[in-house]
């Protein structure tokens, strides 16, 4: 093992040019640490924690009420290690947040000054590189010990954790153990496999009452212990399995509902509590024995008694390519810097995330941040909304006045969105604002200081619009100090790869819900007018209407990808090449043009048939030819 020293000179080199050799950090250490830096996390700086407040912890533990219950057990047959090694045991639920701990008294006050306690996610996305975070992110075994950790303030952890899968292959929580790094934490890693594999024997446990269940392994005496095999049929579909089933038979999760029994077993079973001799297709033995149907069992929140009918809506982390990450650290330095940053794209490509990914990683993140949408203001209301009012200010005005949003900006970051929309009757207050950095609110004779980083975004050319007098140009030069522009998806390079990181974050990989491969070179040829927006809803719509197990053909696509997956079929676009772009808008536009001539011109009537927005659709045809 490398020694904590050598360790964390590698990190640091890591930190500084992105490169180690090969070998000295594992893998998914290394995996881990480059996504931490592809999406700008800074290792000097303190992690960014909120604690969930006791109302919301504890409706996030009725949520996962029954994980907690059938957890329980392992959690507390491994608190005598727990207080032995001055270490805690932690329970989270599936996206990272702690919903329980128990342990050591001592090191949980130490481990809690790094906020490692109940209400607070340890999501690699915001607590980088650690055994929770990265245990979800690979969906496996992870240890992570001392230096490994991304921020330098959790080097003082060592932590092995494991993720607990439901009998579909649903990621529901992972279970952790964490300890001071001084300390050698020999056996920690076994210790939380065993205790998982006994959770995930005890979740299959539950509701399979119409499915035949198969327990087996090489080892006679192993049937019906934790160690078994286990696989519920529906019929003679997999249905549903453990990971000790699959990996006896060479499977992964994409079997479920693929895998019929015969294409598994030579030999055929009947149900009885006896066990007997059963060979795999390749002529492995085993004993097993398969349990009668008609069991009942108890309602279980991890899986329905037809999982082909669990609908899954997910929301996904932002997705940032190499050179918007790069984009992403320039533009928190400038912020950091008091500098004005203006984020350009077009509409769906991502830039309240992108400014939000910005305040998660400034020195401005536990300050507030303040969204205001220009373009959703009532020209009427604006001024009030932006700067705030004295009580009696106007008919109306609430008792006690308003803040206003610039003042309750104060100390964070304000985010003005669409702001080539703003009327120009109020860019000139807006400005004064700026640069004095006080606001008057309406009805009152004073001014208030105010101080806050300024993020804006626009889909408009804001250059143009100032050189013709529709935005004010001494405000474009104070807002637009530094432009990032946001490419849209169209103009992506890496639009597979986008398509597979969405698809497992919504569930689509959970579920073994296939995309075959004229579904997948449509999803990455189409234009995606509607850019990250549009694409992610498109596959949220096909597997919530996906049943377990199946793979999607051309036929489950909306019309509109559906025409266009036929139009790239005949002009042999089926999939896109490097210089196809304009024949693809091409394609695109005749679509729209057709779409709309088939609704005698009604443009609203056209978009609903499109699957897109009436704006997005009049935009699109407008400039297809620029």
């Amino acid at each position: 093992m490398i020694s904590s020293t050598a360790l964390s000179r590698v990190r640091q080199k890591f930190l500084a040019d992105g490169n180690i050799e090969a070998g000295i950090v594992s893998a998914p250490i290394l995996r881990s640490w480059k996504r931490c830096s592809n999406v700008g996390l800074v290792s000097e700086e303190t992690p960014s924690s909120q604690v969930l407040t006791a109302s919301e912890l504890r409706n996030a533990m009725e949520r996962d009420e029954t994980l907690l219950r059938l957890s329980r057990p392992e959690i507390e047959g491994l608190y005598a290690n727990a207080k032995a090694t001055g270490s805690i045991i932690i329970l989270t639920d599936r996206d990272g947040l702690i919903l329980d701990t128990i342990g050591d008294a001592g090191f949980s006050e130490k481990a809690a000054r790094v906020s490692l306690q109940p209400g607070v996610s340890w999501g690699e996305t915001s607590n980088g590189t650690n055994a929770i975070g990265t245990a979800i992110m690979e969906r496996g075994p992870v240890a992570v010990h001392g230096s490994e950790h991304y921020f330098d303030k959790q080097s003082i952890l060592s932590c092995a954790a494991a993720p607990i899968l439901s009998p579909f292959g649903d990621l529901i929580g992972v279970l952790d153990i964490s300890g001071h790094a001084r300390t050698l934490h020999t056996h920690a890693e076994g210790l939380i496999r065993l205790s998982v594999n006994q959770i995930e024997h005890r979740l299959f446990e539950r509701d399979f009452d119409r499915f035949r269940i198969l327990r087996f392994h090489t080892d006679a005496a192993m049937v019906g212990t934790v160690r078994e095999g286990l696989l519920a049929f529906e019929g003679d579909v997999l249905a549903a399995a453990n990971r000790r089933g699959l990996a006896s038979l060479g499977l992964d999760w994409e079997a479920i509902g693929r895998k019929k029994f015969g294409e598994l077993f030579s030999s055929k079973v009947s149900p009885s509590n006896e066990d007997s001799v059963i060979r795999s297709r390749e002529g492995q033995r085993f004993h097993g024995r398969i349990r009668e149907t008609g069991r009942a069992h108890k309602t279980s929140v991890f899986f329905s008694q037809t999982p082909v009918q669990r609908p899954i809506v997910r929301s996904v982390e932002p997705y940032f390519d190499e050179d918007t990450g790069l984009a992403l650290k320039r533009a928190v330095r400038l912020t950091d810097g008091n500098v004005p940053v203006l984020i350009h794209g077009e509409t769906g490509t991502g830039k309240e995330i992108f400014a939000r990914a910005i305040h998660g990683l400034c020195a401005r993140k536990n300050k507030p941040f303040v969204a205001v949408n220009c373009a959703a203001l009532p020209e009427s209301l604006i001024e009030s909304e932006l700067f705030g009012y004295e009580e009696g200010a106007y008919t109306g005005a609430r008792k006690k006045g308003s803040l206003g949003l610039l003042r309750e900006a104060h100390g964070g970051v304000l985010f003005l969105d669409e702001i080539g929309d703003m009327p120009i009757s109020m860019q000139a207050r807006l400005l004064r604002a700026l640069q004095e950095r006080e606001v008057r609110p309406l009805g009152s004779s004073k001014s208030v200081p105010v101080d806050f980083c300024l993020l804006c975004a626009t889909h408009r050319n804001l250059r143009e619009l100032s050189q013709s007098g529709s935005f004010r140009s001494d405000l474009y030069y104070r807002i637009a100090q530094y432009t990032v522009s946001l490419k849209p998806v169209r103009d992506l390079s890496n639009r597979r790869n986008i398509l597979d990181v969405f698809w497992r974050q919504l569930g689509g990989r959970e579920r073994s819900v296939v995309l075959d491969e004229k579904v997948r070179d449509s999803l990455v040829s189409y234009d995606w007018p509607g850019n990250f927006r549009e694409f992610v809803s498109a596959l949220q719509a096909l597997l919530v209407l996906a049943e377990s197990g199946e793979i999607l053909s051309v036929d489950a696509l909306p019309a509109h990808l559906r025409q266009v997956a036929e139009e790239y079929s005949e002009n042999g676009n089926s999939k896109r090449e490097p210089g196809a772009q304009k024949s693809l808008k091409c394609l695109t536009k005749d679509l729209m043009q057709k779409t709309l001539d088939e609704c005698s011109g009604n443009v609203s009537q056209a978009a609903r048939k499109l699957g897109v927005n009436r704006s997005t659709l009049y935009r699109r045809l407008k400039f297809a030819d620029n």
